[in-house]
């Protein structure tokens, strides 16, 4: 069983998709992880994110490791733990470069493809879960908010890590971020035809994932 979740940045999806798991007893997919992942490996290396080629030909000489422990998911690059590093800000600021790329990314579907594999349950969450990756997924969400309210979210995140931002800088950076996941070219921001949408502007996660858990249990009789 394949559960995908997609929508902007800020709606929560990670938050939602490890408490559904949790919920349904099945793994969670980062897929953010794996596009992490190879930034920070070609960081590393020192090369061009914008060489396409040269990307790709570290991505077939590195080895990638995406493992279910402790209820989280363990990166490791040439069997170095990763997992923190690429939470770093100067990955997420990079990330961009590799997740606008069609040939990166149809490699990253594959590594992604085959870690569901692995499992009978699993939860998975980003842009284009639900159109590209898992297009016969089960089960299909696709959650929204008001960028003011994904804003407020991602301020009191920053703020509960020391770092002071302004609202308003927040504000466009999510309005420049949705304009750019839903006009890219490959992998764009979309709501699959079957999927189904939930507004998580008043709602909190476990709010989320009760609407979540009705679906399914419906669909189970």
């Amino acid at each position: 069983m394949i559960v995908t979740i997609d929508g902007p940045a800020g709606v929560g999806k990670s938050t939602v998709a490890k408490m559904l798991a949790a919920r349904l007893d099945a793994v969670f997919l980062d897929t953010g992880a794996t596009y992490r992942a190879v930034t920070l490996a070609a960081m590393n290396a020192g090369v061009d994110l914008t060489d396409i080629q040269a990307v790709l030909s570290l991505m077939t000489r590195t080895k990638f490791e995406f493992v279910h422990a402790d209820n989280a998911l363990k990166v490791t690059i040439d069997g170095v733990d990763a997992t923190a590093d690429i939470r770093r800000v100067d990955v997420t600021e990079n990330v961009k470069h590799i997740a606008s790329q069609g040939a990166l990314r149809a490699e990253l579907v594959k590594l992604q493809q085959a870690f569901a594999e692995q499992f009978e349950k699993i939860v998975t969450e980003g842009r284009d879960q639900g159109t590209v990756v898992f297009p016969n997924a089960k089960f299909k969400f696709f959650l929204t908010a008001d960028a003011e309210e994904r804003a407020r979210r991602r301020h009191e995140e920053l703020k509960a890590g020391g770092t002071e931002i302004a609202f308003d800088v927040l504000v466009e950076q999510i309005v420049q971020r949705d304009a750019s996941d839903e006009n890219r070219k490959v992998g764009p921001l979309k709501r699959a035809d079957d999927a189904v949408a939930i507004d998580t502007t008043h709602l909190d996660a476990e709010g989320v994932v009760e609407e979540m858990i009705k679906v399914i249990e419906a669909a189970h009789g």
